[in-house]
C-alpha cells in the first residue's frame, strides 16, 4: 500500500485555503507522525496566515509538559488512547492562538505497544466548542505507510471540519 505525497500536498493546500477563507488558525499536536502534519501544512505557500504552531510530543513527559496531558491519563490508558488524543488536542488549542487543533497518537510500528496493534492511531480534533476523537486501524502496513496514512487522514479531517463552518 503506497500513499501519494502529491495528493497529501493537495489536501494540505486545500486545508490552508479553507482556513484562509474561514479565518481559522490551526495548531497541531503530533506523536507518531513526528511533525509530518505540520510539515505538510507549512509546505504550502501562504500557510503562515493560518498555521499558528505545532507540538511534537513523542514522549510521555513531553505530552505532560507541553500539552498538559494528565500523568494519570497516560498511566491508566497509555499514550495510544482516545483519552490522550482528546487531551493532546485540547492542550494544543489551549497552548496556542489557534481556533482548531488536530492531534495524533498511534503505533506506527514495527510491532505493537503493550496490547495495542501496529497501525492503531487515535485522532483528536479540538475547537473552542468541542473535542472530537476518531480511531483508525491501518493494520501492519509498515511504519512509513502508517505515518503517511495518518497525515492524510488528519489533513482530510481538518479540511472537512474547517469547510463545514
Amino acid at each position: 500500500m503506497g500513499f501519494d505525497v502529491i495528493g497529501q500536498f493537495n489536501i494540505a493546500a486545500r486545508v490552508v485555503q479553507a482556513a484562509k477563507d474561514q479565518g481559522v488558525l490551526i495548531a497541531t499536536a503530533e506523536s507518531c507522525t513526528g511533525g509530518m502534519i505540520a510539515a505538510a501544512l507549512t509546505g504550502v505557500a501562504g500557510s503562515s496566515a493560518v498555521f499558528d504552531r505545532g507540538f511534537v510530543t513523542y514522549s510521555y513527559p513531553s505530552k505532560t509538559e507541553m500539552l498538559n496531558v494528565s500523568k494519570k491519563t497516560l498511566n491508566a490508558f497509555g499514550a495510544v488512547s482516545e483519552q490522550v488524543a482528546m487531551e493532546m488536542a485540547a492542550g494544543a488549542l489551549q497552548g496556542s492562538d489557534a481556533d482548531i487543533s488536530i492531534a495524533v497518537t498511534g503505533v506506527a510500528g514495527p510491532g505493537a505497544d503493550r496490547d495495542k496493534a501496529e497501525g492503531l492511531v487515535w485522532f483528536g480534533l479540538a475547537t473552542v466548542n468541542e473535542v472530537l476523537t476518531r480511531q483508525q486501524h491501518y493494520g501492519p502496513i509498515g511504519r512509513d505507510n502508517v505515518r503517511m496514512a495518518t497525515v492524510e487522514t488528519g489533513l482530510q479531517w481538518l479540511l472537512d471540519e474547517i469547510s463545514s463552518r
